[in-house]
């Protein structure tokens, strides 16, 4: 689109010269030509809209129907690409908090509320005063009695996003966001890139089953790389992904295409070959195996949190796993629950649709088998799963999850357009593209501050939520505090919905800190 903008520019200017010194009479075109190549111009140099730098011109078009989208829409529902008219609120809430503009809505709620589905949080007779409850104060500890470094995770961090399906650019822009921000920066089981460690912001390195970053040449897993790699001062913790929402039970594949030296040499592989992400790791075939595993991450990174990842499957397989936790006393510090709608680049239409269990379920089930064991105080939960707003936030740690992670809302804040061509290299936002034309519009400076921003203004919408409900802490949440509706005349809390194990009283619905 430049080259062609570029061309475009080149035929403007030699029309003015010869329109001037030869032909006066056709001078006046000008007036449209001139100012249209000064404005494609300045598009190209600013630096605060990506699709503008990479469209200059053309991608005017689409802050335009931004403009007219509200009178356009006044009286019609605006569905997203899953035909849900809430997606649309909410990202716009995503733009509107990362670029720091107004995020009120006049005339009330946007949503049904006696729609089947519809969900809120009862507030109190007595609310806290507002700023009773800092946004950076909104933290929990990660780390079990054999973690000797502990850290304090914020309530809301970066998901799990790779360098090879992020740009560069994209994840320079989270990492340097996170540092403002002080909250933590997954890294994607792409493995520790140099745009990770640029800006110093908290890590949680992930490894999956292709051991990137810390592998020998046949694909195994690699103590001495890894040992000397977990002791980087950023990185804060690991996680250990055995599967992910988007393709549970999948592997992947990177294409010899995609495989530059760049992204090799993150990965510890060879360049321009094709390299594959087994469904499952080699180097444990049994949850006896997942447990020593994750004992030697844990001596081998001088005892940083380490934790597992997955996609809710087979409760009984959830629980025998935690259960072999509890027998050998080999506890993870940290387990995430990855919901069946969560995002990636690129799956089969029938994993993606068709395969693990929701969020809200998983967390529930998680948190349900951990304290019918008597583990809960051991291990942390962490959400991720289309979490964009402070009242996700809010209801999925009432549900179970100590805290969150968010993919979508974070690339949103980056500028992402949904345009929904992640797998083909040429997103125009340059977000998700290794196409350094289209990833080069998209300016560090600029977008790390809008995560900085979204990140810092959905805490403060929690705070501001939990005074409201004359809570003091998030571990005061429990499921009691959420309601659903179930139909025009019924409504339910969350806690005879989603029942606690063995619960008898009052006290057991306290989230345990």
């Amino acid at each position: 689109m430049k080259k062609l903008f570029y061309f475009y520019c080149l035929v403007s200017f030699a029309f003015a010269y010869f329109s001037f010194t030869q032909y006066p009479s056709i001078a006046w075109i000008n007036i449209i030509l001139l100012p249209l190549a000064f404005i494609g111009i300045y598009d190209c140099l600013q630096k605060n809209h990506t699709l503008m730098r990479n469209y200059p011109l053309a991608g005017r078009g689409r802050y335009i129907m931004e403009e007219l989208r509200p009178k356009i829409y006044q009286y019609f529902i605006e569905s997203d690409t899953d035909g849900t008219p809430i997606s649309r609120i909410f990202r716009s809430v995503v733009y509107q908090r990362a670029k720091q503009q107004l995020s009120t809505t006049p005339f009330g709620t946007q949503l049904n509320v006696y729609e089947a589905g519809y969900e809120w949080i009862n507030h109190s007779i007595t609310p806290l005063p507002l700023g009773t409850i800092r946004p950076e104060n909104l933290r929990v500890k990660v780390g079990s009695k054999d973690c000797l470094q502990p850290y304090d995770l914020s309530l809301f961090n970066i998901s799990a996003m790779s360098f090879g399906a992020l740009s560069s650019n994209a994840i320079e822009s989270l990492n340097k966001g996170a540092h403002c921000g002080d909250f933590a920066h997954n890294t994607g089981e792409g493995g520790l890139s140099p745009y990770h460690l640029k800006h110093g912001g908290d890590l949680i390195w992930q490894i999956g089953t292709g051991y990137f970053g810390c592998r020998t040449k046949d694909g195994r897993f690699c103590e001495q790389s890894f040992a000397k790699k977990s002791k980087i001062s950023s990185v804060k913790m690991i996680e250990i992904k055995l599967s992910q929402g988007a393709k549970p039970g999948h592997g992947g594949i990177l294409p010899a295409a995609k495989n530059t030296p760049e992204i090799a040499k993150a990965r510890a592989i060879d360049p321009h070959t094709t390299v594959s992400s087994p469904s499952s790791h080699i180097e444990f075939s049994d949850f006896n195996g997942l447990a020593q595993f994750i004992k030697k991450l844990r001596t081998l990174s001088e005892g940083k949190p380490i934790g597992i990842k997955l996609c809710m499957g087979d409760p009984t397989e959830f629980e025998e796993l935690c259960q072999v936790f509890a027998d050998t006393k080999i506890y993870p510090d940290f387990i995430t629950i990855d919901g069946g709608e969560g995002g990636t680049g690129a799956a089969p239409i029938e994993f993606s649709n068709s395969i693990g269990m929701a969020l809200k379920d998983g967390i529930v089930i998680a948190d349900n088998v951990l304290r019918k064991l008597h583990i809960r105080e051991e291990i942390k939960i962490i959400a991720a799963g289309k979490i964009l707003t402070g009242f996700d936030i809010v209801r999925i740690i009432a549900l179970g999850a100590d805290s969150s992670y968010s993919a979508r809302g974070m690339m949103l804040a980056l500028g992402c357009i949904q345009a929904l061509i992640c797998n083909t290299n040429k997103c125009p936002t340059g977000v998700a593209t290794q196409d350094p034309n289209l990833a080069n519009g998209l300016v560090v400076e600029s977008k790390y501050k809008r995560i900085s921003n979204y990140h810092h203004n959905t805490l403060d919408a929690v705070s501001e939520i939990l005074c409201a409900a004359g809570i003091n802490s998030p571990t005061s949440l429990n499921r009691r505090h959420i309601w659903r509706r179930l139909s025009q005349t019924k409504i339910s809390p969350y806690s005879d919905l989603y029942p606690y194990p063995q619960q008898s009283h009052l006290n057991q619905f306290k989230t345990i800190s």
